[in-house]
């Protein structure tokens, strides 16, 4: 670029008061090394610092150790997405699994997507990235939908629309979080499937929960098995709705009494709200069951 010649502006209107800031030192020419926001270039793993939000803690030793392998020769084939800090500084959004393998394998240098990106903009950035891995558990994927709920401020229409995912799925998952977490641990680790813990979501106690999952695992039951037990302990005896007795007209409200003093004995009506019914008349013996009958046919 000859001097005096205005540069060309190659980022969107809004941001030149931070490439113009001490703190994020980007310019087209930038003076750590020629890297622009938006380029892909090689950077030294010692400048880059790890990401704070990093929502995943645990990675195998193994897969990395074949990852580095696969990297010594072959290479990286999908660079890491950092942001600009400042002068000559970086920040890891994301690929730390491809940053600690590359580091694993000896390598000084990794190749970088650059970005300029906030701390609300980076921790949404990690946490899409890192749903999107396939050997994700479904523990780590519902903390990851409900940290961008809740610290990205979504709502789970957003959230759909942010990572491709159906309403009943990000649902599905956001629920396992309601489990205890004895529960969650077991998913975690894969003592039980995202099927078993759908089915115990819908045992109402916890302690009940506890116990088949206790079942679960002493008798290995598989998903159908433990949705036909949550089926058959929801079950609840059912009570025999009372029968309402019917109330009597008033003109019938002496009726069992006057039978009574007729026969001499016990006698009581009955009648349902639509006005059927029986005359019960008791007797102890043959002699009074004689009398009653030689008084009905008087």
């Amino acid at each position: 670029m000859s001097k005096g010649k205005p540069k060309k502006k190659a980022l969107g209107r809004g941001l030149d008061a931070i490439l113009q800031s001490p703190e994020t030192d980007i310019t087209s020419t930038d003076i750590s090394g020629g890297y622009v926001a938006g380029a892909i270039a090689e950077i030294e793993i010692e400048k880059i610092e790890e990401n704070p939000f990093q929502p995943r803690s645990d990675f195998d030793e193994m897969n990395l150790r074949e990852m580095a392998e696969s990297i010594k020769s072959q290479g990286i084939i999908q660079p890491v997405t950092v942001r600009k800090l400042g002068y000559d500084k970086y920040q890891l959004i994301s690929g730390e699994r491809r940053l600690r393998a590359t580091r694993m394998a000896g390598m000084k240098k990794i190749p970088a997507f650059i970005r300029i990106a906030n701390d609300e903009q980076m921790l949404e950035l990690a946490l899409i990235e890192n749903i999107h891995r396939k050997n994700l558990n479904a523990i780590e994927i519902a903390i990851s939908y409900q940290r961008l709920i809740d610290e990205c401020d979504l709502t789970q229409e957003q959230l759909s629309d942010k990572i491709g995912k159906n309403r009943t799925t990000i649902t599905n998952f956001l629920r396992l979080l309601k489990l205890p977490p004895e529960i969650q641990v077991a998913l975690r680790d894969g003592f039980i499937t995202m099927g078993h813990a759908r089915a115990l979501i819908a045992v109402q106690k916890e302690q009940d929960q506890l116990n088949i999952l206790e079942q679960i695992l002493k008798k290995g039951l598989n998903v159908r098995q433990v949705e036909e037990l949550v089926r058959n302990f929801n079950k609840k005896p059912v009570s025999p709705a009372p029968v309402k007795k019917g109330t009597l007209p008033e003109k019938f409200k002496n009726t069992t009494a006057v039978l009574s003093k007729k026969f001499g004995t016990k006698v009581s009506l009955r009648r349902n709200n639509k006005g059927k019914g029986s005359i019960v008349i008791s007797f102890r013996n043959d002699d009074e069951l004689d009398k009653i009958i030689s008084l009905m046919n008087e």
